[in-house]
């Protein structure tokens, strides 16, 4: 990914903090894969006293995260673990990693027939702390155990930033590094369901399926990773009763093709400039795939690819309109599922204990005598309701973007001083080609950036692991620059190495 940038200017005219040991103080708000690799490939630039690295994040470990901190051994990497990694130009770095600590010998399944691995998530979790565990036992990246509540400008430039333990830290630079908001459940689900067992509203919460007795018969609202993750691990959990999995479209995450290919297609030379061009470019080019043998994959591997540089080239209406209404196709093909849960979820249907639905909720019923829940649906495109009974409802409808503003304190409080706002696609939030929040008065905030996914509005595709790694060493050039700043301010050597 090429990520085009404005001419940095560095937040001059900051003074260090008092309790910084005359250091410039660098605060990174969440310790998830994206905080985690912003400290990594931020330390790595800068020589052991150019500055504090201070991370927040409430987790034991910086690295797991949401999606990497699971321990269900069902939840796998969805790529092979030859195309993960923290090292940007070393595409290897984890599966060595697993070969050397010996890291799947409890997990033989990891393996496919073709010599893949697809490793457990909490593996990959536990090879970015490992990576990051020199730098905190040298004191050069510190891990507080708490979560930053609030966040107020400095006099003369910087934050204060409290936190949930009552401390307050000054840093000269502050960047938003958190995971995405939980999901929304429709209205008519909250309203009938309240306080029923078995209704899990998020199924990212630890423990959330334990709920589920091995008969009951689930509906799972929405198909995509979430609900692929759900419908195996109650497989695996054997669960033997009827799933179905209703979404608007019907569409459910595909496999892989893991036979060698490569990238097919051109998507930037000419850039499209309307979200209808870019579709007809695309349908051609799968067209022009499969006359000459070659898989779709291939054609969504070449806009992963060029994904940044397909976004800028689209104004804000166009970018709108991309996410509303192709978001849903780009998402089940970009975001494949591991071979393993693939299986299972083919397993299920063959037998018919699984099927797919494109629907919407209109009405949710539940009987009080004995938790039975009944609802109607509405099918795609007009076609009529259909209606089922169920002892188990599960959302795993994605995070509701549209509440990142008021999704924690701390982008509440920005945003209520108007130092936040969301980016126009309503994707995240709004920040300058150097990833610095833009407020809402259209300024940029010189010491405020935002690293990983929630970026995406202005950088496009940052969902990707690749891309995340790529957009935090980005990022982490750019803090570097404003650390070399401050220390040549106050008469120091740069530190920068």
């Amino acid at each position: 990914m090429t990520i085009a940038t404005d001419e940095v200017t560095p937040p001059l005219g900051l003074v260090a903090s008092n309790d910084s040991l005359d250091r410039p103080v660098v605060a990174i708000i969440g310790g998830g894969f994206t905080g985690a690799a912003l400290a990594y490939h931020l330390a790595g630039r800068l020589a052991a006293d150019a500055a504090r690295i201070v991370v927040y994040e409430p987790r034991a470990t910086l690295g797991a995260g949401l999606a990497y901190g699971t321990d269900d051994p069902v939840h796998r990497i969805n790529v092979p673990a030859a195309r993960m990694t923290l090292v940007p130009d070393d595409d290897e770095h984890f599966q060595r990693w697993l070969v050397e600590t010996g890291a799947l010998a409890d997990d033989p399944q990891a393996n496919t027939t073709d010599g893949h691995v697809f490793a457990r998530r909490s593996a990959f979790g536990r090879y970015v702390a490992a990576q990051l565990q020199p730098f905190i036992a040298a004191g050069r990246i510190e891990h507080r155990r708490i979560r930053a509540e609030a966040a107020i400008p400095a006099r003369g430039g910087g934050w204060h930033i409290d936190a949930d333990d009552g401390s307050r830290l000054t840093a000269d630079v502050m960047i938003l590094a958190t995971t995405h908001p939980s999901p929304a459940a429709p209205a008519v689900l909250d309203h009938a369901l309240a306080g029923h067992p078995r209704y899990i509203a998020d199924a990212t919460v630890p423990g959330a399926l334990s709920k589920i007795r091995p008969q009951d018969r689930v509906l799972v609202l929405g198909a995509g990773l979430t609900a692929a993750d759900v419908i195996a691990a109650l497989d695996a959990a054997d669960h033997q009763g009827p799933i179905t999995a209703v979404s608007r479209r019907g569409l459910r995450s595909r496999g892989h093709n893991l036979a060698p290919q490569d990238p097919f297609g051109e998507f930037v030379t000419p850039p499209a400039r309307s979200a209808r061009v870019l579709l007809r470019r695309i349908r051609n080019t799968l067209a022009e795939a499969h006359a000459a043998g070659v898989t779709w994959h291939a054609v969504f591997d070449r806009l992963r690819a060029q994904g940044g540089e397909i976004w800028r080239a689209l104004p804000p209406v166009e970018r709108r309109r991309l996410v509303r209404f192709l978001r849903p196709y780009w998402d089940v093909h970009r975001f494949r599922i591991a071979p393993q849960v693939e299986g299972a979820i083919d397993r299920r249907v063959a037998e018919g204990t699984l099927a797919f639905h494109a629907a919407s909720v209109r009405e949710v019923r539940c009987a009080v005598e004995n938790d039975e829940i009944a609802a109607t649906f509405r099918r795609r495109h007009g076609l009529g309701t259909f209606e089922g009974r169920y002892d188990a409802v599960v959302v795993t409808t994605g995070p509701d973007h549209r509440s990142i503003l008021s999704s924690q304190p701390l982008f509440a409080g920005l945003a209520a001083a108007g130092l936040l706002q969301a980016d126009p696609a309503g994707l995240g939030v709004a920040v300058d080609h150097n990833s610095r929040v833009v407020r809402t008065d259209g300024e940029t905030a010189q010491t405020l950036y935002v690293a990983g996914p929630l970026a995406r509005g202005t950088f496009g595709e940052l969902m990707g692991l690749p891309q995340v790694t790529e957009h935090a060493v980005f990022v982490a050039e750019r803090i570097a620059l404003a650390v070399r700043a401050l220390n040549g301010h106050v008469g120091r050597a740069t530190g920068i190495v």
